[in-house]
C-alpha cells in the first residue's frame, strides 16, 4: 500500500492547489476537523476504499467477458456455420447491440462506477482509482479467450453464454451485502472518512439532465467518448476475427494474441491514471496534468494504423497492443475528468450521457465496419480511422474545455 501512504503524505504537503481543500461547512465540522489532524500527523488513514474499488473491478472483469463472448465464437467454425452471418450482418448484430448498451448506460456500471469514485475517494487519488477498476476489462478480455473456445468447444457454443451470464448475478450478490455510501459504512475509520472528503464539501442536491446539457464541458467528456470508444469495440468484435482472416488463427489459437494485447491494455489502464495523478502530486495543474497524459495515449495509438499491412503475426500484434494499452490510459483520464468537471452528484448522469454517446459511436462504427469488410475486404481503413481518432478528439475537447473549469451547477449563477 505504498501508493495510500504516499498520499497521505500528499495530504500533509499539498502541492498545488487542486490539492488544496478549502473551508469546510459547519456540516463538515467534525470530518474536517480529522483532516485537520491527518495533515499534521503521519498516521494510517485505513484502505476500505480499495476494497470498494475492487469490488468495481471485478465488476467491469465481467462485463468484458460478456462483451468477448461473441467476438470469440465468431471464430468457432461450427458457430459460423449454425448463424452463416456476412461480414454486414455481425456488423448490423453489433450495431443492435451497442443500441441496447446505449441506452442501458443511462443506469450501467460505468456511470455507476464513476460516482462510486467520486464517492469513496478525494480528488487526488480518482485517477489512479478509476485506472484500477477500468483494467478489469482487460482482465475480463483476458479471460473470455482462454474460457470460452473451452466452454464452447467441449459444452457447445450457447453455454458460453449461459455460464458467462452467470458470474454478473454471483457478483452482485457480493455488492449488496458489501456496499454503503462512505458515511453509512460500519467498517469505514473516521480517519479514512475524513481523507475520502478532504475536498471541498459539496450539497447533496439532485441535478436534472436538463441542466448538464447545455455546459460545454458536458458535450468535451461526450464528444471525446463518441469519438474513442467505437474504437475499443472494434479491438472487442474484430480482433478475433482480424486474427483469423489475416493470419489464419482459429478459435483454439486466437487465445495467446488476444492475452498479450489485453495484458498491455491493463499496463496502460493503470498507467494512464498513474501518470496524470503523479503529474498533479507534482505541482503540475490537473487540467495540464490530465492533458499531457491524454496527449501521450494519442500519440501512441498512431502507429496502430500499421497493424493492417503487418506480415507478421506478432509485428501486427505489437501495434495493437500499444494501441489498446493507450486507449485505455486515455480512458482512465477521460473519466476522472468528469469528476474534475462536475460535482459528485452530478458524475453518474455525466458519465451516463457520455457513455451513450460512446455507444451511439458504436453502433455507427459497427454498422460501418462491416460494410467496410463486406466490400473491400481490407482491415485498413478500419486502422486508419482507430488510428486518428484519439488526437482528433483531444483537440475537440480542449477547445470545449481549453481549462477543465469545474461547472457552477448552484441556481443563483445558472
Amino acid at each position: 500500500m505504498d501508493q495510500i501512504s504516499e498520499s497521505v503524505e500528499a495530504t500533509a504537503l499539498p502541492k498545488s492547489k487542486s490539492e488544496v481543500a478549502p473551508p469546510q461547512s459547519a456540516g463538515a465540522s467534525a470530518t474536517g476537523a480529522a483532516a485537520a489532524v491527518l495533515e499534521s500527523v503521519d498516521v494510517r488513514i485505513g484502505n476500505y476504499r480499495w476494497v470498494i474499488c475492487a469490488l468495481l473491478f471485478f465488476a467491469t472483469t465481467i462485463n468484458y467477458i460478456d462483451r468477448q463472448v461473441l467476438g470469440i465464437l465468431a471464430t468457432d467454425e461450427t458457430f459460423k456455420h449454425t448463424i452463416g452471418w456476412s461480414e454486414a450482418q455481425y456488423g448490423y448484430v453489433n450495431t443492435a447491440f451497442q443500441a441496447a448498451y446505449a441506452l442501458g448506460l443511462l443506469a450501467g456500471n460505468f456511470p455507476a462506477s464513476i460516482k462510486t469514485i467520486a464517492e469513496w475517494f478525494p480528488r487526488k487519488e480518482r485517477a489512479l482509482a478509476t485506472g484500477i477498476f477500468n483494467s478489469g476489462s482487460n482482465v475480463g478480455a483476458i479471460a473470455a479467450p482462454l474460457v470460452v473456445p473451452f466452454i464452447a468447444i467441449n459444452y457447445g457454443w450457447q453455454w458460453a453464454f449461459i455460464i458467462t451470464g452467470t458470474l454478473g448475478f454471483i457478483w452482485l450478490a457480493f455488492w449488496l451485502m458489501t456496499y454503503r455510501r462512505p458515511e453509512e459504512h460500519s467498517r469505514l475509520s473516521k480517519a479514512e472518512l475524513a481523507y475520502i472528503r478532504s475536498d471541498a464539501a459539496e450539497p447533496a442536491t439532485k441535478i436534472p439532465w436538463a441542466r448538464l446539457i447545455p455546459h460545454r464541458q458536458t458535450w468535451a467528456f461526450a464528444i471525446g467518448k463518441f469519438m474513442t470508444d467505437p474504437i475499443w469495440w472494434v479491438y472487442l468484435f474484430w480482433m478475433p476475427k482480424f486474427l483469423n482472416t489475416n493470419y489464419g488463427l482459429k478459435i483454439t489459437q486466437i487465445g495467446l494474441p488476444l492475452v498479450v494485447i489485453y495484458l498491455a491494455a491493463d499496463v496502460g489502464s493503470v498507467g494512464g491514471g498513474w501518470l496524470s495523478s503523479t503529474l498533479i502530486k507534482r505541482a503540475w495543474s490537473v487540467n495540464k496534468a490530465r492533458k499531457t497524459a491524454m496527449l501521450v495515449c494519442a500519440l501512441a495509438v498512431v502507429p496502430v494504423m500499421f497493424a493492417a499491412r503487418a506480415s507478421n503475426l506478432w509485428v501486427a500484434v505489437a501495434f495493437v497492443s500499444l494501441a489498446a494499452a493507450a486507449h485505455q490510459g486515455w480512458s482512465a483520464n477521460i473519466f476522472t475528468m468528469a469528476s474534475d468537471m462536475f460535482p459528485r452528484r452530478a458524475i453518474g448522469s455525466v458519465v451516463g450521457i457520455g457513455g451513450m454517446a460512446g455507444a451511439i459511436g458504436g453502433m455507427l462504427i459497427a454498422t460501418a465496419v462491416g460494410l467496410i469488410l463486406q466490400y473491400t475486404g481490407s482491415y485498413l481503413p478500419i486502422f486508419v480511422i482507430a488510428g486518428s481518432a484519439y488526437l482528433a478528439a483531444l483537440v475537440i475537447v480542449h477547445l470545449l474545455a481549453p481549462n477543465l473549469e469545474p461547472v457552477k451547477l448552484d441556481r443563483a449563477t445558472d
